[in-house]
């Protein structure tokens, strides 16, 4: 048997890489642990530490193909992240500009979330993981 022990990136390739990078790095706070330039590719690659196990790697592509991802295409569905106070996680990316949906229950768990957009409008959801 397979034995994985946590996820350790999701790669997001992005339309406006300084407008990603703000809003990856300034806006939802992620450090940044290494920012690569390509020459080959003619690409980006910026690694963003969530925690001590968890990361966005982002990468800058010439021109790269859109992919639907509303309302529910197939493949990825969203990225979620953890909060502890899903409130004021929502009150701080109003502050930043960022609109997010009404907050939602999660029928099996009872515990809150939210969805908003990156750059993008790739779908990502806050989850009050408390």
């Amino acid at each position: 048997m397979l034995k994985l022990s946590h996820i350790h990136h999701v790669a997001i390739i992005c339309s406006d890489y300084a407008a990603s990078k703000h809003f990856y790095h300034k806006v939802l706070g992620l450090k940044i642990i290494r920012e690569t330039y390509r020459e080959n590719r003619q690409s980006y690659k910026l690694d963003l530490a969530i925690n001590a196990s968890s990361q966005i790697e982002l990468f800058s592509f010439p021109n790269p193909p859109t992919r639907p991802s509303r309302p529910e295409a197939q493949g990825l569905r969203h990225l979620a992240f953890a909060v502890d106070n899903l409130d004021d996680s929502i009150h701080y990316l109003h502050q930043q500009g960022v609109a997010t949906e009404a907050i939602r229950i999660d029928e099996l768990t009872g515990k809150r979330f939210t969805f908003f957009a990156d750059p993008d409008d790739l779908p990502l959801e806050l989850y009050e993981a408390i």
